[in-house]
């Protein structure tokens, strides 16, 4: 196990050797991830543990994987993306280009349910979609659109839940357990790195979605995270944000109004 003295070090060397800011993450979460892989792997004690780091990218890469949190899945909260379809697209359509960040995207699975929605809307011939996540093993995964089959049965729950009219088989292809998903969805997609903790906003968007990241993070972190969010938002743009998290207590507060009872706020300042 690794003490709070440790967890600091750690935190303090990983961002000196590789740049990566984990000081705004949640301490409790991310000393229950270390711990984790510490005990997994069978260190000795922690300076061998903090030598791997140091000295072993591939093992910091792994790392980063264990405690970056990557569970998704499409159409994820179906009422939440029945909104989106109904209220947000219809706007969004209005516009000349379209422009979407899925920041902290993970695998990918949110990224593809948005792009099957804006090409039932007609538009997805317009839009680009930004996809970001520190983990660059994710974003490989998220690049391919390539998903296991056997989600498939739950996801298609989900997409006609959410207001999905078509046969939700016809937008991938099934071989050997996998489901490919067409390359007219991926055209539309920009994957990136970009760590929400030090890097800068890279554009304006007409809708941020970050569901599920920020619960992960401390309150100074999480302002951080809204403070960018609101630069790169253009006005009368969206953020839609997870179950479990709020601009509620956040200064911005005061520019955004919230759409229907959905973690979806849009800006009005």
């Amino acid at each position: 196990m690794v003490n709070d003295r440790e967890l600091e070090v750690l935190i303090n060397e990983i961002y000196e050797y590789y740049g990566y800011d984990f000081s705004g993450y949640s301490l409790a979460s991310f000393k229950r991830r270390i711990d984790r892989l510490y005990n997994l792997d069978k260190f000795g004690n922690f300076a061998e543990f903090l030598s791997k780091v140091r000295t072993d990218t591939a093992y910091f890469k792994r790392m980063v994987e264990e405690i970056t949190v990557n569970v998704t899945e499409m159409f994820r909260d179906p009422l939440f993306y029945k909104v989106l379809r109904t209220e947000l697209i219809p706007v969004l359509a209005t516009k000349p280009f379209i422009r979407i960040w899925h920041a902290g995207c993970s695998t990918g699975e949110e990224v593809y349910s948005m792009a099957i929605m804006l090409k039932e809307a007609g538009v997805l011939h317009k839009s680009l979609l930004y996809a970001t996540d520190l983990n660059p093993t994710v974003l490989d995964t998220a690049k391919i659109g390539v998903f296991n089959l056997r989600m498939m049965k739950q996801y298609s729950e989900n997409y006609i839940a959410s207001g999905g009219k078509k046969d939700f088989s016809d937008y991938y292809t099934a071989q050997y357990g996998l489901a490919k998903f067409g390359g007219d969805l991926t055209e539309k997609m920009v994957f990136s790195q970009h760590n929400l903790v030090s890097d800068r906003s890279f554009n304006e968007f007409d809708l941020i979605m970050c569901r599920n990241v920020m619960i992960y993070f401390d309150k100074d972190l999480q302002d951080r995270a809204l403070a960018l969010f609101d630069e790169s938002l253009s006005k009368l743009g969206y953020l839609a944000l997870g179950t479990k998290e709020t601009i509620k207590f956040s200064d911005l507060k005061k520019n955004y109004e919230q759409v229907d009872k959905e973690k979806i706020w849009k800006k009005i300042k």
